[in-house]
């Protein structure tokens, strides 16, 4: 049985795209069988892997292209579908939907989430009917934020909206991870403790600002291929051993 984890939060440039590639990167190495899905019209985790496939996810939800035939293996173990443009035309098939519009991606997609042992899904900034199905199809959320007021206030926002999706279907915000840790600012020193206070044990062990992730990308690259003695890399991987323990 897969585990389906959504990184996901309304506010953009937060680490979604870093956190989905090099999570599901980490844990393809250790043996896992992934799936990531690029749910962003931008197709930005396909661009990070070095990979731009012709088909992708709005193929196969469309009816245009089987699912092997939309499935890419960009490395060993992680198999990908991208994103892209075409994503547009899937809102609107959503929106036009006769019934249970929020379950179009879940229907399409969880036949074959029992070949994997996770799903990631990397998500867009802001809240659309493609967002809400993202996270009616995951059971999981993890959720980077930048240790800045206004991510805060973005982040609980974001759980009120997590909540009422609970309603109707078992997804909890199981990670809360910071990004882009630096502690020569002062924020930073304020902010985790708040984090602490509202989230818990849910908050994770913080992923430093690295330049080396911001570079990776521009050669296709995750960053255990890109420089695996990275602060990076070392943290990412100590993401990956706690959700790895989790299962």
């Amino acid at each position: 049985m897969a585990r389906i984890l959504s990184i996901s939060l309304s506010k953009g440039g937060v680490g979604k795209t870093t956190t989905a590639v090099n999570l599901s990167a980490a844990l393809s190495i250790s043996g896992r069988r992934v799936l990531l899905i690029d749910t962003d019209t931008q197709a930005q985790a396909g661009k990070a892997l070095g990979v731009r496939p012709e088909v992708g996810l709005a193929d196969f939800i469309l009816g245009n292209a089987k699912f092997e035939q939309a499935l890419v293996e960009a490395r060993p173990n992680l198999h990908l579908l991208s994103g892209g443009h075409r994503l547009a035309a899937v809102k609107q098939v959503i929106a036009e939907a006769d019934m249970r519009q929020e379950e179009t991606l879940a229907h399409a997609l969880s036949p074959y989430a029992q070949y994997y042992d996770y799903v990631i899904l990397d998500t867009s900034p802001g809240w659309d009917n493609l967002q809400i199905n993202v996270m009616f199809f995951a059971q999981e959320i993890l959720t980077p934020v930048n240790l800045e007021a206004l991510s805060l206030d973005g982040l609980i926002e974001f759980t009120h909206r997590i909540k009422e999706v609970s309603r109707y279907h078992p997804v909890e915000l199981r990670y809360v991870l910071p990004t882009a840790l630096d502690r020569r600012v002062k924020q930073t020193e304020e902010i985790l403790p708040q984090l602490d206070g509202y989230f818990g044990d849910a908050v994770c062990q913080p992923i430093r600002y690295n330049v080396r992730l911001s570079e990776a990308p521009a050669y296709g690259q995750h960053i255990f291929e890109y420089d695996p003695s990275s602060n990076g890399a070392r943290d990412y991987m100590e993401l990956t051993r706690r959700i790895v323990h989790d299962e």
